[in-house]
């Protein structure tokens, strides 16, 4: 099998209204590409006709190879997936709601022919968002610039286009908990921005509530930084000094002044104290969890089935990203 010049690989969860405008978009200026191409679209367990659709697609067009997971693993995870199963030299990451454009691919591939591994979008506007949203992603930037050792471009999201040997780097980090942006800017190479005005969705709604956005953060940060460890330890430190404080207060109260202690007084300091024992054991928590569920060993996803050409492959169950098969090599050999 010939090498695959160009994977561009999308997540889709209950991307039903819109999975054939996006594969109209993508394949069109992948037709621009004189090279081969593989749209590789990710089923993640989606609820609506989303897999039913990329079958339809798969059966009229060769280029698209559709993976459909056993359940919803998670948008990090299912575009792992993805990422694990794609076969091209350059890789372009995408999300299925058309908020980033496709038709910035010819200017990602030139920056890339000028020797970057990485050419990440970076949002100049981001149209058809709420100010909370705004607001919140930037509060996000700014603390997870704060928290990490490794530069974390603002304003970027997974929309990159990446060098095969910088996709075996990625591939070859186990972590369950991934924070994909931060692992690319962990990786280190050369990477270079491209500034582009982000559209609204193109239908649907969004799939991050403020749910999903807080475990989305919490994630990035304990991926990332043992600072909120330091900081908890600080905080212990701190509030140890306080209760000295109000111990040797209640002690000269009592020797000196013949003052009565009141519940509201004590109330007070049971709540603080017990307020800020509970933070830190959240945190600690938060790491432990993590811990525990790593080393677990489990899978990291689960594909069902396989649509390559309108054929259907057997699914299997990768303990790891399989990261060692080579990029020409068969996709049943890669699954």
């Amino acid at each position: 099998m010939d090498d695959i010049y160009l994977s561009v690989v999308i997540p889709c969860y209950n991307e039903a209204a819109g999975v054939v405008e996006l594969h109209r978009r993508v394949a069109a200026v992948c037709q621009t590409v004189p090279q081969s191409y593989e749209i590789v679209l990710v089923n993640d367990g989606s609820k609506d006709a989303t897999w039913q659709k990329i079958a339809a697609l798969a059966a009229s067009d060769p280029h698209l190879v559709g993976i459909n997971l056993s359940r919803n693993h998670g948008h990090q995870l299912a575009l792992t997936a993805g990422l694990s199963l794609c076969r091209g030299q350059r890789i372009l990451i995408l999300d299925a709601d058309l908020q980033d454009p496709p038709e910035l691919l010819p200017d990602l591939l030139a920056l890339m022919d000028q020797g970057a591994d990485v050419v990440y979008g970076q949002r100049r506007t981001r149209q058809g968002e709420t100010f909370f949203k705004r607001s919140s992603a930037s509060l996000f930037y700014r603390l997870i610039g704060h928290l990490t050792d490794v530069p974390i471009p603002r304003e970027t999201g997974d929309f990159r286009l990446m060098s095969r040997r910088a996709l075996a780097v990625l591939l070859a980090m186990p972590e369950r908990h991934r924070f994909i942006r931060g692992m690319v800017s962990w990786i280190g190479f050369k990477q270079v921005p491209l500034l582009y005005d982000r559209a609204p969705r193109f239908a649907g709604s969004t799939h991050y509530p403020l749910r999903k956005m807080v475990r989305f953060a919490i994630d990035a940060v304990t991926s990332f930084s043992i600072k909120p460890l330091m900081w908890a330890s600080f905080v212990g430190l701190i509030s140890a000094g306080f209760a000295i404080v109000m111990l040797a207060w209640s002690f000269y109260s009592w020797l000196f002044l013949h003052a009565e202690h009141g519940w509201s007084s004590l109330m007070a300091a049971v709540t603080l104290l017990g307020s800020v024992q509970l933070m830190v054991l959240g945190i600690f928590g938060e790491y432990l969890g993590r811990l525990y569920e790593q080393s677990k060993g489990r899978p990291l996803f689960i594909v069902e089935q396989v649509l390559q050409g309108g054929t259907m492959l057997p699914g299997a169950v990768p303990a790891t990203p399989p990261v060692s098969a080579p990029a020409d090599a068969p996709l049943e050999a890669k699954v």
